[in-house]
């Protein structure tokens, strides 16, 4: 009876109210064009794109957000039949009469039970009841997660630097927090979405309450919302730039948070390596002795490099039988050969795997031209594959969640695996020397890759898991059987 109260009062997006509630819809009235008749008057996405000197993402974002940025304008404005009055109109007026109707007065207080917004870039706004530490306004890129259990790992995931996560499984919190599932020293995720208000922790190994938690953490998170909805839209359009804020005064203006959201680039061309990535530091932690033992001897020199990578990546590592030392993501091809080591890890990490290339793929080419065994994880792989000569793309949707099944080509096995990532490797730009490994099927976009001529392999999903299956747990020991042949050879 209290939820359903609350589904009621919190103008949840299944309210009838709240789907109608936007900010600054899009125009369509005859007197001006909307966004997509732009598009279409400049000769569609393709030519408007060249026209501007941007990628498709762009303009994906273009229509997300119903508005063009005016850095752009004076390209626009050279296509007949485009005037400057139809690249202002998306901010004046509503998108239909029945919108118009509907159209609320945004500067008001929140609706009753509610103390805490998320703003979509396309207008839509999502009040609920706010938790963990207040918040002016949180923007980034809005994505959801499938998992069922590890929510505390999926928020510490430095992969989900940049993100407001949404969590499809309706009960979060129920388990509460601790200090052994943390993923790295601090929340990376920048906000969270749920459905149901979070309840007290159900668990003995639970010490802090994930309210508690994200405070400590300087995140908000926001209950109370129609989590499938938002679930759906996403699927059907793809990653939605967002705001969350949950003022300590109560007081939330969306036109200025949707102003903000509007604002913010995206994840495209962006590098977030450096802002997760911690100093040099030698991993010593292996995985709890009571799912797997530690390989004891013969154990190999493996250098890490940190792209906000995992904790349970180095602790696989140590317990397929590395002694790690992990290097920051901006270490020099010098500084990583210099330890000496048998074999280089790449991590995961959050971000547009372009930008990060600029630096971290001169180092894998050389470490690669030293002969060293590589193995590549999410961003890692991404990165490997540039270093071989391939490219990557964003993805309309990513993949997100420890339900993600994978098919091994050599083998025909079918992987069900944790995943969380944004970006993919081009098969078609991957050169004669490299060979497709793993492909996701869900969409058929590539999951692993391996170097024909040197020891070198990645994979796009995540073996640690933390959270999810851990079918994948033979790629750290292949990784550590490459070293060992090598070594036997004397190579």
């Amino acid at each position: 009876m209290q939820n359903a109260q609350w589904e009621k009062t919190s103008h949840s997006v299944s309210d009838p109210l709240f789907r109608g509630s936007r900010v600054h819809p899009a125009v369509s009235n005859g007197a001006t064009m909307d966004i997509d008749r732009i598009i279409e008057k400049a000769g569609g996405a393709d030519e408007i794109a060249a026209l501007a000197g941007v990628g498709l993402e762009a303009v994906r974002k273009w229509r997300q957000s119903r508005m063009v940025p005016t850095k752009h304008w004076p390209a626009l404005l050279r296509v007949p039949g485009i005037a400057l009055q139809d690249l202002t109109a998306d901010l004046t007026a509503p998108q239909t009469p029945q919108e118009q109707e509907r159209e609320t007065d945004v500067s008001n207080p929140c609706p009753p039970g509610a103390n805490a917004a998320l703003v979509l870039a396309d207008g839509t706004v999502l009040w609920g009841r706010g938790f963990g530490a207040h918040t002016e306004g949180a923007v980034g890129e809005l994505c959801f997660s499938t998992g069922m259990t590890g929510y505390q790992e999926t928020l510490t995931d430095p992969s989900f630097a940049g993100q407001i996560v949404t969590f499809t499984f309706p009960h979060i919190g129920n388990v509460g927090t601790n200090a052994d599932d943390n993923e790295a020293p601090k929340m990376a995720a920048l906000g969270a979405v749920v459905k149901e208000d979070i309840t007290a922790p159900a668990s003995w190994r639970s010490n802090e309450p994930l309210a508690a938690w994200l405070k400590q953490h300087g995140r908000a998170g926001i209950s109370g919302v129609d989590t499938r909805a938002i679930t759906r839209t996403l699927r059907d359009s793809g990653p939605q730039t967002a705001i969350l804020a949950f003022p300590e005064n109560g007081r939330i203006d969306t036109d200025s948070l949707l102003n903000r959201g509007r604002q913010w680039p995206g994840l495209e061309g962006m590098d977030l390596a450096k802002e997760v990535t911690q100093p040099k530091r030698v991993w010593t932690e292996g995985v709890w002795e009571t799912t797997r033992p530690a390989r004891t001897e013969n154990r190999r020199r493996v250098v890490a490099m940190d792209y906000g990578a995992k904790d349970n990546i180095l602790r696989c590592l140590v317990t397929a039988g590395c002694d790690v030392t992990v290097l920051p993501a901006t270490a020099t091809a010098e500084e990583i050969l210099e330890l000496k080591p048998e074999g280089v890890f790449l991590s995961n990490g959050p971000g547009d795997p372009a930008a990060t290339g600029t630096y971290a793929v001169p180092a894998i080419r050389t470490v690669l031209d030293a002969n060293v065994p590589v193995f590549g994880i999410c961003l890692g792989h991404q990165l490997l594959a540039q270093a071989l000569g391939g490219k990557t793309y964003k993805l309309e949707r990513g993949h997100r969640g420890a339900n993600q099944p994978v098919k091994d080509v050599e083998t025909g096995r079918v992987e069900i695996t944790s995943q969380n990532h944004g970006f993919a490797v081009d098969e078609k730009s991957l050169p004669a020397d490299v060979k497709v490994t793993h492909v996701s099927l869900f969409d058929g976009s590539n999951e692993g890759i391996a170097s024909t001529t040197k020891d070198a392999f990645s994979v796009q999903y995540h073996p640690e898991a933390s959270p999810g299956p851990s079918d994948s747990f033979y790629l750290f020991e292949r990784f550590v059987a490459v070293m060992d042949r090598r070594a036997k050879a004397g190579a």
